[in-house]
């Protein structure tokens, strides 16, 4: 008689569990995918950020490709859609989204080498206000008030933490500058992504994969302008096991992140994965100072907090718009009807 309910129960708890796995995993690759880049952006004592991100999309493009060979021998096991990056009519349409994803990925390694952990999130801040900005700019589509109100506290907090920050020795203005050209570059990448996905069939899978790969090539010519090439040969541990092993691990982590994202937002949504990035933040910000044992002013922790709590309200307000208008649609279709 009970039996139906029970199984509900089951099937709901089942539900929870994939979600709290979805989420610690994103956490936990997160934080560890932020943490490798940070060693092997600052600690191999090698002057080749771009070399290193190169490398990260290099194992993510070789990894795409293997599961894209995989899926066709074994498609009950692995189910991935197939694609060719090397058609012509492909390339014209993604490159330039592709052109974006280099700058994004770029500039966030850049600032990540140029600043510490804990002022990571701080010079990334900004990618809600530019969001805000390029909608209207590029798409015009208008913001409320409550949301520019959020975009005011977001800035002002970016603005304490830079000028704390400025205040000790870990500070680099060049670092911040590529945070915030790391948030102006993620905010184009996510407008014109609605606009790529059209050319895909709306597979985020091989926009990805097509991103990675267009991306290895646009690096090499970036690479040799940045005059890396006689940095790297020249590099004293180039022929270690370690060393490799090392930037593989970075580029698993980098495929890994991507993964884990895209899993998150389909277990739960894109709201949640919002609050779960935001409150990422602050558990990696609190575990860089331990790390690496920084001591911090109080007003930049509350910097940090003024962010945080900007970000949160820009999430609901947001979550809150969306709601009223689908409500406000559904009536006007019964009204149709």
């Amino acid at each position: 008689m009970y039996q139906p309910l029970d199984n509900d129960r089951k099937t709901l708890f089942a539900k929870y569990m994939k979600i709290f796995f979805v989420v610690s995993a994103y956490w936990i690759i997160s934080i560890l995918t932020v943490f490798v880049n940070k060693a092997l952006l600052s600690g191999l004592d090698l002057n080749a950020p771009l070399f290193v991100t190169w490398f990260q999309v290099l194992v993510s493009s070789t990894i795409c490709f293997v599961m894209g060979v995989l899926s066709r021998k074994f498609p009950n096991v692995i189910n991935v859609p197939a694609g060719n990056p090397l058609d012509g009519n492909t390339f014209r349409k993604v490159v330039p989204l592709s052109l974006l994803f280099t700058a994004m990925i770029a500039t966030n390694n850049l600032c990540l080498k140029y600043v510490g952990v804990a002022f990571y999130y701080i010079g990334r801040s900004l990618t809600t206000v530019f969001n805000v900005v390029l909608t209207y700019t590029l798409l015009g589509e208008k913001t409320s008030g409550k949301a520019v109100l959020c975009c005011i506290l977001i800035v002002s907090g970016f603005w304490i933490g830079v000028d704390q920050e400025r205040l000790t020795e870990s500070f680099s203005l060049v670092g911040t500058i590529f945070g915030v050209l790391g948030s102006l570059s993620l905010s184009l990448y996510s407008i014109f992504t609605k606009r790529t996905l059209q050319y895909v069939n709306q597979e985020v899978w091989l926009l990805s994969y097509y991103n990675n790969v267009y991306s290895a090539i646009i690096f090499i010519p970036l690479m040799l302008i940045n005059g890396e090439l006689p940095v790297v040969m020249s590099y004293e541990h180039l022929s270690k096991l370690w060393f490799w092993g090392a930037m593989m691990v970075g580029g698993v982590c980098g495929f890994a992140i991507g993964f884990v994202t895209a899993l998150q937002i389909k277990v739960t949504s894109p709201l949640t994965h919002n609050i779960s990035g935001t409150a990422k933040a602050c558990a990696q910000t609190v575990m860089a100072t331990s790390w690496y044992n920084e001591s911090k002013s109080l007003l930049w922790w509350t910097s940090n907090a003024i962010v945080l709590i900007g970000s949160g309200l820009y999430t609901r307000v947001k979550q809150v718009e969306m709601n009223r208008r689908h409500r406000t649609q559904m009536s006007s279709q019964k009204v149709g009807v």
